[in-house]
């Protein structure tokens, strides 16, 4: 488990620019501009805030929305959701549960049974590459 910084100063430290406005500042990254879009590695991706793990590889799909796309968390406990009445919109905000970091907004027009499409920056992110198995 990775530190998490107490003061403002110590994430400013600790993250990259993008990452600080993102996680902390809740910005959102351009769509079709983050490095973890594409990536169809096997692995876990988990919060670069705080390393917590928070989607599986097996979870993911391409959306077209031009943001890694999920359609459930590997725990529920892992993630925190809350009203965003931003501007025009009324959606739900995810939060990584550890940090509290900006992670992205799930949306009620995913695949599968749950019908989720968890929404999230890539800039929030670490993905972790799965090991070969024996």
């Amino acid at each position: 488990m990775a530190d998490i910084p107490e003061t403002e100063e110590g994430w400013k430290k600790k993250l990259s620019s993008k990452q600080y406005e993102i996680l902390r500042l809740k910005a959102t990254e351009r769509p079709f501009t983050g490095e973890l879009l594409h990536n169809k590695e096997k692995g876990v991706y988990a919060c670069a805030g705080c390393g917590q793990e928070l989607f599986s590889s097996e979870a993911k799909f391409d959306s077209g929305t031009g943001w890694p796309s999920f359609c459930k968390p590997i725990k529920e406990e892992n993630i925190d959701k809350k009203p965003d009445y931003a501007p025009g919109a009324e959606r739900t905000e995810v939060l990584c549960s550890r940090c509290r970091g900006h992670l992205g907004h799930v949306f009620d027009d995913g695949p599968g049974p749950a019908g989720k499409r968890y929404c999230i920056n890539s800039a929030a992110l670490e993905f972790r590459k799965k090991e070969k198995e024996d």
